[in-house]
């Protein structure tokens, strides 16, 4: 119920104008987004080297409305990759298809998202492009594009994406994604979905996730647990030990500013951990996506309003 709200807040244009536009809503979003400039990314990004954590960075963004807006979107990655490079940051890159203009041209989200890849290939050592997942009209789309992207000769340890546990195909998805050894991070899923193709009870969801972490752990490919689930956490590092799964073979991922405790936790015990750091000015369905998954959230930003 809380979740759908706040899916149904994300897609509010007047909200999301005033929010973006407002002092008060970047004081608000400061917890989880780390600026609106890639300068902000990078300093955010060193703060969690500096902790142990490796990073995934992205600029938010989706459903650009024309091709000039795909470009530039790009252009900001290529900047980004180059800041990584320059600053020797830990750390790789996320984007969705609808920023880079599938909506708009997918020949030229082809080529954008392409000429992405084969930079982050170059680099030295080589980056990662992960493909964020969208909602289901988007599913099959992404996962063709990054089948395609995977098969493009020198881009295959450079491009991967994100399946969500609780879409009812996932498991399939993976199978297919694993045939050509594609890098996964799986999550459970931000988006409101019809219980026609969606798992609605967060018991079946967890439980999804949980059968199809346990396939990805045990395939021998490099893959992102992403989940602030402590219950699940648990369930992931017993199935590490009991299976003797490397710890090196697999990493936990989890959102910037939510459970730091929980992240540096899973660093002083020798857990893999990456945290994803979004920055930019359009990240007001993001924010009202992250309050919709975890109620914890909204009372945190209800007490930091009151001190404030």
């Amino acid at each position: 119920m809380l979740r759908a709200f706040f899916v149904h807040l994300s897609e509010n244009a007047s909200l999301r104008r005033f929010a973006e536009q407002s002092s008060l809503g970047r004081r608000v979003s400061n917890r989880f987004v780390a600026g609106t400039e890639i300068a902000d990314a990078v300093r955010a990004t060193q703060v969690v080297n500096r902790a142990g954590m490796s990073v995934s960075i992205d600029n938010l963004g989706e459903n650009v409305t024309n091709p000039d807006e795909a470009r530039h979107s790009a252009q900001l990655y290529h900047q980004i990759l180059d800041a990584i490079a320059a600053n020797h940051l830990n750390a790789n890159i996320s984007l969705k298809l609808t920023h880079m203009g599938l909506d708009v041209d997918e020949t030229l989200a082809r080529d954008l998202v392409g000429g992405l890849v084969a930079k982050a290939a170059s680099l030295n050592p080589p980056g990662f492009v992960r493909v964020d997942m969208e909602g289901s009209p988007y599913t099959q789309r992404t996962l063709d594009f990054v089948h395609e992207l995977h098969r493009t000769p020198g881009y295959a340890d450079s491009v991967g994406t994100v399946i969500q546990a609780y879409l009812k195909r996932s498991e399939s998805d993976i199978e297919k994604l694993l045939s050509e050894r594609i890098r996964i991070r799986l999550c459970k899923g931000a988006y409101k979905e019809p219980a026609s193709i969606a798992f609605e009870k967060k018991e079946e969801v967890d439980a999804n996730y949980i059968k199809l972490m346990k396939i990805l752990m045990k395939s021998g490919i490099y893959h992102g647990m992403a989940t602030h689930d402590e219950n699940v956490i648990r369930e992931a590092q017993a199935f590490a030990t009991r299976e003797n799964v490397s710890r090196d073979a697999f990493e936990f991922q989890m959102l910037y500013g939510i459970r730091r405790d929980l992240q540096q936790s899973l660093v002083r015990e020798g857990w893999r951990t990456r945290v994803y750091i979004p920055f930019g000015t359009e990240w007001y369905p993001y924010f009202m996506r992250r309050l919709g998954e975890r109620p914890a959230n909204v009372l945190f930003i209800a007490r930091h309003m009151l001190r404030a």
